[in-house]
């Protein structure tokens, strides 16, 4: 292999399959172009089977960011706001929407499908930086602009387009279709940005190469296209589908690399990787039943209707999850560093 070849490729987490694949999301950009021809295949899919994947990918990890917080040496210590005071707020808000559906449930609602694609646009920024600080590419304060610009145009996109969400949350549609210009001026930024999203990567690309830093990973790219494409490509069927199912997919993956070396480096560790993933997966997936499937029950027990109970746990859940990320992805904490710098030692 050349030398050009393996800094196309840039080194790999796992492995350049796996992390191509799964994290970089390259099953998904080949499932997009099928979904585009065939747009009829997901509501071919039976209930059963996407219950199963939601629950299998999806609500595991959503679990995943609690295991993992949870789970860290010092972590109640270290952040008694995170993980005690801020799941009791949470649940206060949750049976406060439960009660207000009206009232403060929409706005739940409103404050979790905005922030979702927000979520997307920034995990793809933080893989993107991962992938490039492993491979050894350097990039320079205006490089890494470029790069947040890039992963944040698809989000930027969805919350001037979004109708329930995002900039219909705050000014509704009705008001900003009366308005002259401003609808047509909104559908062209809009349009603007599409283009950025998958021109941007190319131009940060082409940055990187000319200033020799070294060549830019195809797996940032990919990363960045893939996201692109879920909220760009795909109708709202399809996206719900792909997207979550990829960006979980994209989630556990990483967070098991993270978590398994944490362990396997600890001392008097007396079990291999496949032991530690295996643990972390089942108590995910076992949290994320309780969750999604047992949890609304408790406040449809109450007599709250369970529309408004499953609509607001979802809601709830998916905030902690974007709150708890924020936390545990720290670059600087201890475990993180080391996972990062031995990554990038590997040959």
């Amino acid at each position: 292999m050349s030398a050009t070849t393996r800094a196309l490729l840039g080194r790999a987490f796992i492995h350049p399959a796996v992390d191509y694949a799964i994290i970089g999301g390259g099953w998904s950009v080949l499932a997009t172009v099928v979904l585009l021809y065939r747009p009829s295949l997901t509501t071919r899919l039976d209930p059963a089977v996407l219950a199963s994947l939601i629950l299998i990918v999806n609500s595991s990890h959503f679990a995943a960011s609690t295991v993992r917080l949870y789970s860290r040496p010092g972590a109640l210590r270290e952040l008694p706001g995170l993980t005690m005071t801020f799941p009791l707020v949470a649940l206060l808000g949750l049976t406060a929407s439960v009660a207000y559906p009206e009232l403060l449930g929409r706005h739940l609602q409103a404050l979790y499908l905005t922030w979702s694609p927000f979520h997307y646009a920034a995990q793809t920024y933080g893989l993107a930086a991962m992938y490039c600080h492993i491979s050894e590419v350097r990039l320079s304060a205006r490089d890494r602009w470029l790069l947040w610009l890039a992963c944040m145009a698809p989000f930027t996109r969805s919350f001037l387009g979004a109708t329930g969400s995002g900039l219909g949350w705050f000014v509704p549609r009705e008001w900003i279709a009366g308005l002259p210009l401003v609808p047509q001026a909104l559908g062209a930024l809009t349009l603007l940005l599409l283009v950025l999203t998958f021109v941007l990567p190319l131009v940060l690309a082409l940055r990187v190469y000319q200033g020799g830093r070294r060549v830019l990973p195809l797996t940032v790219v990919l990363l960045m296209v893939s996201n692109g494409l879920w909220w760009t490509a795909l109708d709202a069927l399809g996206a719900f589908v792909l997207a979550t199912i990829a960006h979980g997919l994209q989630y556990l993956a990483i967070v098991l690399v993270y978590h398994v070396r944490d362990r396997v480096r600890e001392p008097g560790n007396r079990h291999g990787w496949l032991f530690h993933a295996a643990t972390f997966y089942g108590t995910c997936l076992v949290l994320g039943y309780g969750l999604f499937y047992c949890w609304p029950w408790a406040f449809v027990w109450a007599g709250a209707g369970l529309a408004e109970s499953m609509l607001m746990v979802v809601a709830t859940i998916n905030v902690h999850h974007f709150v708890v990320d924020r936390y545990i992805w720290r670059s600087r904490s201890a475990g993180n560093a080391r996972t990062l710098a031995e990554a990038a030692s590997a040959a």
